[in-house]
């Protein structure tokens, strides 16, 4: 068994590690885990997929200040009428995928660190993500196949404990 802090292999029976001097919660400690194994991982990818979305809703907002915000009208683009209700509500759409994309930091870097509070928002983004067909109906599957289950939660406060 090794420490999952700094890697150095772990006395039984010995409650800190012997060279960082991490705390050791015991066997549900060091056993191998579901969560334990993919946490990080769910983490990264989740800080990831934030980041196409924050690529996405900037061209989303791009697209609408220089389509719709009135350069277009010169070259026979769409009327005033149309650009009155339909540059707002692209804006405001941009402005959601923004908002999801840091909820998803938030989530990423909060597994990152192992804080008690990013399971919960974990599944929350995880839950939203499934409508996003293909990749994000991906992570949403793969983040609440570690995350949701009972023992899960079990498993990610002992490690929020022990981080």
């Amino acid at each position: 068994m090794f420490c999952d802090h700094c890697g150095a292999q772990l006395q039984a029976g010995v409650p800190r590690c012997g060279r960082c001097g991490k705390t050791v919660l015991g066997l549900a400690e060091l056993r191998r885990s579901r969560v334990r194994e993919h946490v990080r991982l769910v983490g990264i990818l989740w800080i990831a997929y934030s980041a196409l979305h924050v690529v996405a809703g900037v061209v989303v907002l791009i697209v609408a200040r220089t389509i719709f915000g009135g350069m277009i009208h010169l070259n026979g683009g769409p009327p005033p009428e149309v650009t009155v209700w339909l540059r707002p509500l692209i804006t405001a759409f941009g402005w959601l995928i923004l908002a999801k994309a840091a909820a998803g930091f938030f989530a990423g870097w909060g597994l990152l660190q192992r804080e008690e509070w990013a399971r919960t928002v974990a599944l929350v983004v995880g839950f939203l993500a499934l409508l996003n067909v293909p990749i994000g109906t991906a992570l949403g599957i793969y983040t609440l196949w570690v995350l949701l289950p009972a023992q899960s939660d079990d498993e990610y406060k002992a490690l929020a404990q022990a981080a």
